[in-house]
């Protein structure tokens, strides 16, 4: 009985459309099709024009009563009005279903006839500063009256009139399908060879000339003792020089260069001498090692946004160090109590204990790479490349290792698919000695014979970078551009 009762009551005229807002007022024009050659005063054609379709025009005084000619064949509405509104220097503004008003076309009476409609337009997941471009898109380019961002809600709200916002909403569709995907398909390529090789015959490079009787009389002085116990136990007689040499040699507690090296003698007598040449090697070593590094990373990216890679480790650095003697030493005498001299080592012990601290930073060795890719209109890909390769240099400046650095950058446009080759660095060091007698080592042919130690390194490394474009939001069939040359006019 309650709902009966209800239903009886009279409702509002305006209660269906209390909660929500109205649509936008459009022209109910009939679907006629007519031809137009008139010549006479343009407030009569655009009357003419509009009656001709059921419209009431309501033509403003701004527009100016001067003679012109129209000449349209076959058109609707649309097509008539815009061609008498470029002939006549006017537009019109709708006021109902069959009531316009039309005013001169001048940038204060756009303003001030336009109608103005207002819409929310809800873009969730966008960030505070992305929400602030949006609407300076908004005011700078589609000339909006007024644009609000809420960045709590993610919404913005426009109140412009109704093309404007059809086109906004449009660019905004485009804007927010989703960035282009693109995949990274990076390979670095590490060669790397090294040989060491040491052959040849090294001769002796000194040689010795000695007095052999100065040789036998130092030997026989500096093992008196030995010279006594040999002549006592009956080995050899006194004056048997060699003898008593031969003994001390063979029993091991003598050596001399004289006879365990060899010697060249020569003259006799007291100005006996002997040649004592140093020793001689052969050498036939050889050490070679290679080593094959490929590395296949693939890194998935949105368009315009940067893909880092790093490759190799992190070192320790020691900035500073930081001590603290205060839990270690509670009381100082003669500072926070009385005490005496003899105090002073123990605390001074004390210290020897007290931990040292390091601050490190952490330095990143290796390779750094960096790339945005950026997907053109023609579907190619522009990647932006930033490389750096860092490394110990050997050398170390008050206790702080000196890095060696080297770094890149540059853009490339490739075709999705298309490998390039963006770093191809090539390290080779070589060291050759020579071992050999003067003169004759430098003799071709000669030098193959003495000894040679010839070093050889080779390092490669090879990075290639081939972009696939996995998701595109670009269609194949984009509309062309259009150019509009200054001057040009539309045909009447």
């Amino acid at each position: 009985m309650g709902d009966d009762a209800l239903l009886g009551q009279a409702r509002p005229i305006y209660e269906q459309g209390a909660g929500r807002a109205g649509d936008a007022v459009e022209l109910a024009p009939s679907a006629d099709v007519h031809t137009f050659h008139l010549h006479a005063d343009q407030r009569q054609i655009l009357q003419q024009v509009f009656k001709s379709y059921e419209i009431e025009a309501t033509v403003d005084e701004s527009v100016r009563a001067t003679q012109a000619r129209l000449d349209v064949d076959d058109a609707r509405f649309e097509t008539a009005a815009h061609v008498a509104g470029m002939v006549t220097d006017s537009f019109y503004v709708p006021l109902d279903a069959h009531r316009a008003l039309v005013v001169r076309d001048t940038k204060e009476n756009r303003q001030q006839y336009t109608r103005q409609e207002y819409e929310t337009v809800y873009l969730p997941g966008l960030s505070k500063e992305e929400l602030a471009d949006i609407g300076n898109l908004a005011k700078n380019v589609f000339n909006a009256q007024q644009a609000v961002t809420e960045p709590s809600s993610g919404t913005i709200s426009l109140r412009a009139p109704q093309s404007t916002l059809d086109a906004f909403n449009a660019i905004m569709s485009q804007l927010l399908d989703g960035h282009s995907q693109v995949l990274l398909e990076v390979r670095m390529i590490q060669l790397a060879h090294i040989t060491a090789r040491n052959t040849g015959v090294q001769p002796p490079q000194s040689v010795s000339a000695i007095n052999v009787y100065s040789e036998e009389q130092s030997i026989l002085n500096s093992n008196q003792a030995l010279v006594q116990q040999i002549i006592s136990s009956g080995l050899a007689a006194p004056g048997d020089t060699l003898a008593i040499l031969g003994i001390l040699l063979a029993s091991g507690q003598v050596s001399s260069s004289l006879l365990t090296n060899g010697v060249a003698l020569f003259g006799g007598g007291l100005t006996a001498s002997a040649l004592a040449p140093g020793s001689m090697s052969a050498n036939f070593s050889l050490n070679s090692s290679d080593s094959r590094e490929l590395d296949e990373i693939q890194l998935r990216v949105g368009d315009g946004e940067d893909a880092t890679l790093k490759t190799g480790m992190r070192y320790p650095i020691q900035t500073s160090s930081y001590s603290s003697i205060a839990g270690s030493v509670p009381s100082i005498p003669g500072l926070t109590g009385a005490g005496s001299s003899s105090s002073l080592s123990s605390l001074l012990a004390s210290y020897g204990g007290v931990p040292n601290i390091p601050q490190v930073q952490y330095q990143d060795l290796g390779l750094t790479l960096k790339a945005t890719p950026r997907v053109m209109r023609g579907s190619e890909v522009a990647l932006k490349i930033d490389m750096k390769i860092d490394a110990l240099a050997g050398t170390s400046v008050n206790g702080n290792p000196v890095l060696s650095n080297r770094a890149w950058s540059g853009v490339v446009t490739v075709k999705p698919g298309e490998a390039v080759e963006v770093v191809s660095e090539l390290d080779k060091t070589e060291s050759r000695a020579i071992s050999g007698v003067p003169g004759i080592s430098e003799i071709p042919g000669m030098n193959n014979l003495t000894g040679k130690d010839i070093q050889k390194n080779y390092a490669t490394l090879l990075i290639i970078i081939t972009p696939h474009v996995i998701r595109g939001t670009q269609a194949a069939g984009h509309s062309p551009m259009l150019r509009v040359e200054p001057g040009q006019t539309a045909a009447h």
